[in-house]
């Protein structure tokens, strides 16, 4: 049974035109940080950036290293598009991403993290088996069908990321649409629509309209009485969030994925007209049948554990943060904060600096750090290691507050613990971040 679930075969034309589509939008995200000054930004201006935690070998190259960076990147897409060394470009991106990813914080989101993982997965697909410079050089390894296993991994990794950003939303800032009211607020200025963004029944209209979607989309999708109204559904809702959010590639490459849930026959009459449509159902096992399922078994454990690790940790993650990361927790809160660090020489304790954080940070780095401990712990370790380099031993307290949801300013940080002398927990609470006040 297990075999036939896994390794039947079925008609491989919607994965084919996702690679396509799929090597566009990573060519335009690469090309794109160029053009638009993201690269500028986010890598090149900063003094430093704000890795993760662990990976502080990761750093951008110097110059104008990042843009060469990035248009290799790019072509790496283009070759994925049309096929052409399709596991050596796909590779080459996935792990160039991975490392922009990793090196920076500053500009995170789930959209990233959800790439990085996609492109890891499409390194394992036959995504070039048809309509690729591969498939053309080397007919041998041209194919109409893929196993139903492959269908199965992509499906069932957007059903997780759906499912989880719907769970996220159970929480009363979201269902009384105090939430989306404040996104809406920061897009007032839009241009013929932002006055009507600003109407209450808009906002509660994004707030369901945002959970259910989310929770019944790839259920829907797969229903066949209901896909087309889901598929509409998809557009739009992808549309405006392209719209209003500004958010990328991933509004297209959602709608790419829909490809999956239609007729494998109609996407091979619409797109792929001279490739011949595969229905035979054949059930071929693989020689690594075992290694592959304990892949796929041990890929969707952490896929689903990874979101849920915030209920093992102390207080609100939407205060603390742990546990944020890898989450699917998408635009579920407006925070903000006002932050200052104190520097203390451990031998002449009158010695006292207050930093100026604009000589240290970008204007993209002032907005992300007072709301974020991990930030604030790898500045203050920053700053140690900056002294310590002239020959002083320091401590370094912060004292900061924090805003969630347009709530007062509470205090955030203990301003009693030197944060130089803290080592980062990555598996359980940090106690110098003081207990949140959600009510």
């Amino acid at each position: 049974m297990l075999n036939k679930w896994l390794f039947k075969q079925i008609d491989n034309s919607a994965l084919v035109v996702f690679r396509i589509i799929f090597g566009a939008l990573l060519a335009i995200e690469a090309f794109g940080a160029i053009f638009s000054g993201w690269i500028k930004r986010v890598l090149l201006e900063p003094n430093f950036t704000f890795n993760f935690i662990g990976f502080e070998f990761l750093q951008p190259l110097p110059g104008n290293g990042m843009l060469w960076y990035y248009a290799v990147m790019g072509l790496a897409g283009v070759f994925v598009m049309i096929g052409f060394k399709y596991r050596i470009s796909i590779s080459v991106y996935t792990v160039m991403w991975a490392s922009v990813y990793l090196m920076q914080k500053s500009s995170y989101n789930n959209h990233y993290y959800l790439l990085m993982l996609l492109c890891f997965l499409m390194i394992l697909l036959p995504a070039h088996r048809y309509a690729s410079v591969d498939a053309r050089m080397n007919p041998e390894i041209k194919k109409t069908h893929m196993p139903q296993w492959v269908w199965l991994l992509l499906v069932l990794q957007m059903w997780i990321v759906y499912t989880y950003a719907a769970i996220a939303k159970l929480y009363p800032d979201w269902w009384d649409a105090t939430l989306p009211g404040l996104l809406m607020r920061a897009r007032h200025h839009y241009w013929l629509v932002g006055d009507f963004l600003q109407q209450q029944w808009v906002h509660y209209s994004i707030a369901y309209f945002g959970f259910f979607f989310d929770l019944l989309i790839i259920p829907l999708l797969l229903w066949k009485r209901t896909r087309i109204f889901a598929f509409l559904a998809a557009v739009f809702f992808h549309l405006f969030n392209s719209f209003i959010f500004h958010i990328g590639i991933f509004p297209y490459l959602a709608l790419a994925f829909t490809l999956f849930f239609f007729p494998s026959e109609k996407i091979n009459r619409l797109f792929l007209w001279k490739k011949p449509y595969y229905s035979e159902g054949e059930i071929i096992v693989p020689r690594h049948r075992i290694l592959l399922i304990s892949f796929l078994g041990i890929w969707f454990v952490v896929q689903i554990a990874l979101p849920v690790r915030h209920w093992f940790f102390q207080d609100d993650v939407l205060w603390t943060e742990e546990g944020h990361r890898l989450s699917w927790r998408m635009m579920l809160r407006s925070k903000g904060g006002v932050i200052q660090f104190k520097v203390v020489d451990k031998e002449k304790r009158r010695d006292t600096i207050f930093v100026n954080l604009e000589d240290y940070l970008s204007t993209k780095q002032l907005r992300s750090l007072p709301a974020k401990p991990d930030l604030i712990w790898q500045f203050a370790q920053r700053l140690e290691k900056e002294y310590a380099e002239k020959g002083k031993k320091i401590e370094v307290y912060v004292d900061s507050k924090v805003s969630i949801n347009g709530r007062p300013y509470q205090p955030y940080i203990d301003p009693s613990v030197d944060l130089a002398a803290e080592k980062w927990r990555h598996f359980s609470h940090s106690p110098w971040i003081l207990p949140s006040s959600m009510e």
